[in-house]
């Protein structure tokens, strides 16, 4: 079990650094996970782009107890971003996908299926 250690707390994540415990997030834990290089192979800066569909993606999970299905997520983001958005869109924000990245960095578990 990996940890992350922020103000002298430690936090669980598993081997692909998903918060074990999703309601210890906070906004300063996503900005070390977007940039923790053993989760990355670049470290990503998080943009107002990243952070609307962070909170997307937190705001579904604390209502239906899942991460968005991925057409729900670019159709929200295309609402929030504008029409440019499509899935290769969301891949540029987050490289590793909605699943790996996006959902890992919201501190979201680890998806069943694909979003």
């Amino acid at each position: 079990m990996l940890e992350l250690e922020i103000r002298g707390k430690r936090l669980r994540l598993d081997e692909d650094g998903f918060l074990q415990d999703w309601e210890q997030w906070s906004e300063e834990i996503a900005i070390l996970l977007a940039k923790d290089p053993r989760f990355n192979s670049q470290p990503l800066e998080l943009t107002e782009e990243h952070w609307k569909i962070i909170k997307y993606l937190r705001t579904y999970y604390i209502k239906y107890g899942v991460a968005p299905p991925v057409r729900m997520l670019v159709k929200q983001a295309k609402k929030e971003l504008g029409p440019h958005v499509d899935l290769q869109y969301i891949y540029k924000l987050f490289p590793q996908g909605p699943a790996k990245d996006a959902c890992r960095i919201a501190g979201l578990p680890r998806p069943t299926g694909c979003i």
